[in-house]
């Protein structure tokens, strides 16, 4: 990762700002500027240079991961840390005072107050809203061939649930061998907690796998995903158990026509929105539109959930580089659900599906 490009690229964006330096407290934004992976850090980056703050727990780990930023190693609170280098810095200034820029949405009002108490007088803090969350949006080639190894990773984890998902099998133990095939396969962590949610529960659109034990007649939500390298991936099925009827399969056909129609919608230049208004066209034509609760997809990369929301009304630019989930879904409270969800990467021309798995009907 070209981690001083990336710096230099933000430092040339405050430049053009009132802010003299940016706090980064968001662990996954200072992994994507400096390479530091552990649980406690604080990047400042100022038009100057960098400064990486962490405690001694990560005293080798640092200064081998953090690249173009100098070490700081704290005995103290990283906040404490901070104000008296911040202190010292200004100490031996005469200019103006400094206007710090913080990650109000990644800082507790608990924190913000106390780096305040610590701050010299002549340094005020003032919100940064997303200003590294909208360069990572963006992902750059190494990035995107990371994201393509994490869902191949991740799809090979549902051949495992077709060999597992059967009458009698618990929701739970389907997710621990998809889990345990995803270990076993290089993967460093699942990307959220895996999604096995049978029969009336394949109506909650987030229903974690528990106890309850599949039974025939219904439909299984499957939803799961793997860290690889940092990088995510995430993957919506949907089968069926037993034999099915034709109105569960005129619904999964619907939500599969609306999926496979807001990936021809994804290209440079459409907004998100659009993404999501071609997948609702098609379920509101079928009369499902009320039945689709939530948004279309969302950016994936070093988190599960970033910039850009695909969403109705969400006006963000699609541009090259940008990955996103498409994944529509339609869910009758107490009686059953359906999703499906691939990850694309928009390119050149329109996009690329990354997602290997087919998306016809199944049925276990």
């Amino acid at each position: 990762m070209d981690f001083l490009a990336r710096q230099k690229k933000l430092r040339e964006h405050l430049s053009t700002t009132r802010f003299d330096a940016l706090l980064v407290s968001h662990l996954p934004n200072i992994r994507y500027l400096c390479g530091f992976t552990g649980s406690a850090g604080l990047l400042l980056v100022t038009e100057a240079g960098s400064v990486f703050f962490t405690d001694v727990r990560y005293d080798t780990q640092g200064r081998e991961e953090v690249k173009g930023a100098k070490v700081v190693i704290a005995r103290k609170a990283l906040l404490n840390a901070l104000g008296e280098w911040l202190e010292a810095r200004r100490g031996r200034s005469r200019s103006r005072g400094w206007v710090v820029g913080i990650e109000a949405e990644h800082l507790t009002v608990a924190e913000r107050k106390r780096l305040g108490d610590v701050l010299p007088a002549r340094v005020r803090l003032k919100e940064a809203a997303g200003l590294v969350e909208r360069a990572r949006m963006v992902k750059d080639e190494e990035e995107l061939g990371l994201i393509r190894a994490a869902v191949v990773l991740g799809a090979s984890l549902f051949d495992r649930a077709l060999e597992v998902i059967r009458p009698g099998v618990k929701e739970s133990e389907v997710a621990a061998e998809m889990e345990y095939a995803a270990r076993l396969a290089g993967a460093e962590a699942m990307s959220f907690p895996t999604i096995i949610a049978s029969g009336a529960r394949s109506a909650l659109p987030h229903g974690r796998a528990t106890g309850q034990a599949i039974a025939a007649g219904g439909f299984v939500v499957c939803d799961f995903g793997v860290i690889l390298a940092g990088y995510c991936s995430d993957q919506t099925r949907t089968v069926w158990v037993g034999a099915a009827s034709k109105e569960a399969r005129d619904a999964y056909e619907a939500v599969r026509e609306a999926q496979l129609a807001a990936i021809a919608a994804v290209r440079p230049g459409a907004t998100t929105g659009e993404v999501d208004a071609a997948a609702r066209k098609v379920l509101q034509r079928a009369g499902f539109g009320r039945y689709f609760t939530h948004s279309t997809g969302h950016g994936v990369g070093l988190e599960i959930h970033e910039t850009p929301r695909v969403a109705a009304g969400q006006k963000e630019v699609l541009k090259p580089g940008m990955v996103i989930t498409i994944e529509p879904g339609v869910y009758f409270p107490g009686q059953w659900g359906v999703r499906i969800e691939d990850m694309v990467a928009v390119t050149d021309g329109r996009c690329d599906v990354l997602t290997p798995t087919g998306k016809d009907f199944l049925a276990v």
